[in-house]
């Protein structure tokens, strides 16, 4: 793997320990929703309150974790990656020991909004740091391997979690967060700065480039149209707990090993888009990616009731589908802009983490069963997705990138 001048230049780090913590701080939302994914039914039980006021700690930590991106985002643009970085991650270690200490689900949900808050800084500088080292024709496999890295927490999360239900409570699942969050600042005290070159400006003119980013057509319609697949991806990851412990019954440990299962299509996502690209044209490949969540809601409405073994399989093609559209389209959005790359990631992921709250709210609803809800989801997902990228998939800002947010030094793809 070539690795650009401005990675040569981490000291500490190096090229391999650069990509680990742009790896590392790209995992922090899957870290920090899935270890604690099989608590939740019980956490509910603990405190003494309904499943929804619980879900609050899921839905709330998006919700502020996609606003946080957009202030962490330009400030990065303006300050730096590292000292952004480093505030964030102090946050977000502070939070999670506070969590781990709360007395009441109130409490709880007070320190996951804060936990939230750190997390997005921490995202928001990996995913810059990424146009910041990269340029066009190497970023995309480099997007693919951190996204097939990030895939593993999912993974690895929700067991790690039943394990650790087996010898502490709840309670441990933060502990463990607070202790990631102690290595991931130590590796920001490592890193050297990325970005080539800052903006100027007031801090409120730094906040104010959002809207700039936003002013770009081809920006802001391909980040509607990709946002839209999170709406299904993330209303599975607020049910699948209940549906597989209180619906079909199975233990924490059982459903920690479905929901792993299941998020193996994750990981082979992007690996599998960088392999049919080879052969396929991009257009291509994103437009059968959404068929395949549209047929994944059909198997899900038809057979995901009968057993949690057909559920997590009807499930599959849209798991690998979501995943593996993940690159070319943060590829594509990135391309759209030559400069406020913080600014850009800070939308990527408010509108991400947006559209995944919208559809973990959905399925928090008191419906009688939550499996036909999420068939359906993903049956619409898929139909309107795949609905406009027929529509914009030959648009010059989809074929080729213009010029004036080409970023400086790379070539049309």
């Amino acid at each position: 793997m070539t690795i650009p001048s401005s990675a040569r230049r981490q000291k500490y780090l190096g090229d391999k320990g650069l990509v680990a913590l742009i790896t590392f701080l790209s995992a922090f939302v899957p870290l920090s929703t899935d270890l604690y994914l099989p608590a939740l039914p019980g956490m509910a039980l603990y405190f003494g309150v309904s499943a929804d006021l619980a879900n609050l700690t899921l839905i709330l930590f998006f919700v502020f974790f996609g606003a946080g991106t957009l202030f962490w985002g330009p400030l990065s643009d303006r300050y730096g990656r590292r000292p952004v970085l480093l505030a964030a991650l102090s946050i977000y270690t502070a939070a999670s020991l506070g969590c781990a200490l709360s007395g009441d689900i109130h409490q709880l949900i007070a320190f996951r909004i804060f936990q939230a808050v750190g997390a997005s800084g921490a995202f928001a500088v990996a995913t810059a740091m990424v146009k910041d080292v990269y340029e066009s024709k190497r970023r995309e496999p480099i997007l693919a391997m951190v996204q097939s890295m990030v895939l593993i927490s999912p993974v690895a999360a929700p067991v790690l979690g039943a394990i650790l239900l087996r010898f502490v409570s709840w309670r441990g699942a933060f502990w463990a967060l607070a202790l990631i969050g102690l290595l991931a600042l130590l590796g920001g005290l490592a890193l050297v700065e990325t970005i080539g070159e800052r903006s100027g400006g007031s801090l409120l003119g730094a906040l104010g480039r959002i809207f700039r980013v936003a002013k770009n057509p081809g920006f802001s319609t391909l980040l509607l149209l990709f946002s839209l697949p999170g709406i299904s991806s993330m209303a599975f990851i607020a049910a699948s707990s209940y549906i597989y412990i209180n619906g079909f019954g199975v233990s924490p440990q059982v459903y920690s090993y479905y929901f792993a299962a299941n998020a193996v299509g994750m990981i082979s996502g992007p690996m599998i888009y960088m392999r049919v690209s080879r052969r396929l044209r991009r257009r291509s490949i994103i437009a059968a990616s959404f068929g395949a969540i549209a047929g994944s809601g059909l198997l899900i409405s038809i057979f995901g009731e009968r057993a949690p073994w057909l559920l997590a399989a009807a499930l599959l093609p849209a798991t690998i589908s979501a995943s593996l559209v993940r690159t070319p389209a943060t590829n594509l959005m990135l391309e759209q802009q030559r400069g406020d790359t913080g600014s850009a990631a800070a939308l990527m992921s408010f509108f991400g983490i947006f559209a995944g709250s919208l559809g973990m709210t959905v399925i928090s609803l008191d419906w009688t069963d939550p499996i036909p809800v999420l068939g359906m989801m993903n049956l619409l997902v898929g139909l309107a997705s795949g609905g406009l990228w027929l529509l914009i998939g030959n648009k010059s800002y989809v074929v080729a990138v213009p010029e004036r947010y080409l970023p400086r030094g790379s070539a049309r793809r």
